[in-house]
């Protein structure tokens, strides 16, 4: 393969499911990539014309969406917060598993029946996926944007609530916190720019059907 193509992964959890997986698609990152020293974001791999690049989950998308990379790997909460039309999700991926979730403070949860809410004042990083889902069951959310540290909004008095991702639910529990409701279940997708699928679509064809074997022997 020859055709030049950029390649978008995750920095944080969802990297090291996704290494290996790579590479059963038969995609490897070159040495340095995983130098921890290393101040690059660019690298090269073991396919000629095919580079990777590493970044903050939200901005692999951007980067896809805006025909900056020509495909690569996020969360599937990503691909619903963003509903870019140019992006492309063809292939679950079976990695990352968690859920995303609306959690209240454990006192609070005692008493509280997600029923009866009218309007709900939510600290999330996910405001537009948080609203849909609320707007459907006919409540009125505010949504207070945070890109970190979800769970200090109930302690500090900033929200009663909030909505984020849950994997264990270890850190809601340190934090006092407790699930009361699931928006979500949340996979890592294979994404891919549609211009890119227009201009290459042999190549990326071959791509996504490599990944997709990759992801059902992942599974078996």
């Amino acid at each position: 393969m020859t055709d030049s193509l950029i390649f978008a992964v995750p920095k944080g959890r969802i990297l090291d499911e996704a290494l290996p997986l790579m590479a059963r698609a038969g995609l490897t990152p070159e040495a340095e990539f995983h130098d921890k020293s290393s101040r690059k974001l660019q690298f090269g791999t073991n396919v000629p014309g095919v580079s990777l690049i590493r970044v903050r989950a939200f901005d692999a998308a951007t980067f896809v969406a805006h025909g900056a990379a020509d495909f690569g790997i996020v969360g599937s909460d990503v691909v619903d917060e963003f509903g870019y039309s140019a992006l492309y999700a063809p292939v679950d991926l079976k990695i990352g598993a968690c859920r995303l979730s609306v959690a209240e403070p454990q006192e609070l949860a005692a008493t509280d029946d997600p029923r009866g809410w009218s309007h709900v004042r939510v600290a999330t990083k996910y405001p537009q996926t948080t609203s849909r889902h609320f707007a459907a069951r006919g409540v009125q959310a505010e949504c207070v944007k945070l890109n970190g540290a979800m769970e200090l909004a109930p302690a500090l008095g900033l929200t009663s609530r909030i909505v984020d991702l849950v994997s264990s639910g270890n850190t809601l529990k340190a934090n006092g916190l407790v699930e009361v409701e699931v928006i979500s279940e949340v996979t890592s997708r294979l994404i891919v720019a549609r211009p890119a699928f227009k201009r290459k679509g042999a190549v990326m064809a071959d791509w996504i059907a490599r990944f997709r074997e990759a992801a059902d022997a992942t599974s078996e």
